[in-house]
Formats: C-alpha cells, structure tokens, sequence
C-alpha cells in the first residue's frame, strides 16, 4: 500500500475552496483532482501486489485481455484498441510479457503483416496468482460497498460515453472480433 501522507486536512477540499473563490467549476475540478488522485493510489497498490508475479498493471491487463479471448490470441492491433493504448506500448507490453515466457508471438494468418500475441500456460497461471491478489484487496475499493462501486462505475462510464470512448448501442463487443 502506498505510503499515507496524513495529512491534517484534504488539499483537494482546500483547492476546491480556493477555485470556488475565483472561478467557477469548483465541483466539476475537485471530482477531476479526486479522480487523479484515487488513480494514483489505486495504481500504487495494484503495482505493489502485481509486483510479486513480475508484472506491472499494463502487463496484467494485457495478459487477461487474451485469457478472456476464444483462442487466447489477438492481433496487437486489437490489444492496443482495448487496452486504449499506442501500438508503440503494445509492442513493448508484449515484448516484456514474452521475455518471461508469459506471451509468444505469430504471425497473423489472416494478414501477412500482422502479429497476434498469445497467452502461454505459464501466462494462464501467472494471471489467475494476480488475480487472486487484486480480488483479495477488492481492487482497492474496499472502502466502498457494492452499491457504491456499481453507482461509480455507472458515473464514471456515462464521462467516458460523452467523450466517445465507446458506442452504447447494444450489447457489449465479443473479445475476439
């Protein structure tokens, strides 16, 4: 867990106090300083208890991305799209992942160009250990009680649907497609 910094007030209440006397949108910059912030500390624990299976949060996410796919292969392309990550950190990602015997990498038969990445067994294992460290400290919102984390969730997603992260036409895209 990262190291608290105790402090004797809550600098983003304190911010917000200030902003309120000279701007407006003193709400809408404490919830975005709040969800820095919580970005922060949530990544520092999940790098602390990933940190034991040799990976880091880009590392483990990649690895589950292509545990929950069909053939447990996906195009980088396709990694990078979900991930909502640069191709350049894709490949990195997979390269790191496939130093440790986590990842191989094909050529993708569908396009001469193209390379799909592929979780290993040993991969398989290292996400399920992970996993199970992730879900032990719920995700680091476990001063939330389910209701909470359903309600911020749906808060959260209705930011990232005005931003045009993703359609909400219907039901949720296969992992392979």
């Amino acid at each position: 867990m990262p190291k608290p910094l105790r402090l004797a007030f809550d600098p983003v209440r304190r911010a917000q106090q200030l902003w309120r006397a000279r701007w407006a949108a003193d709400d809408s910059m404490a919830a975005a300083t709040s969800i820095m912030r919580v970005q922060q500390l949530l990544l520092a624990r999940y790098d602390e208890a990933l940190r034991a299976h040799g990976l880091t949060f880009a590392r483990y996410e990649a690895l589950v991305l292509l545990t929950f796919s069909r053939s447990g292969r996906l195009p980088l392309s396709k990694i990078g799209e979900r991930l909502m990550v640069h191709p350049t950190s894709v490949t990195n990602i997979v390269q790191r992942l496939e130093q440790a015997g986590l990842v191989d990498r094909v050529p993708n038969p569908r396009d001469g160009r193209g390379t799909l990445a592929g979780v290993t067994p040993a991969g398989r294992a290292v996400v399920e250990a992970a996993t199970a460290d992730l879900v032990a400290l719920d995700f680091g919102l476990e001063s939330l009680d389910a209701g909470e984390r359903e309600q911020l969730f749906a808060l959260l997603r209705k930011v990232r649907l005005r931003a045009e992260d993703f359609g909400d036409e219907g039901p949720e895209e296969a992992l392979d497609s």
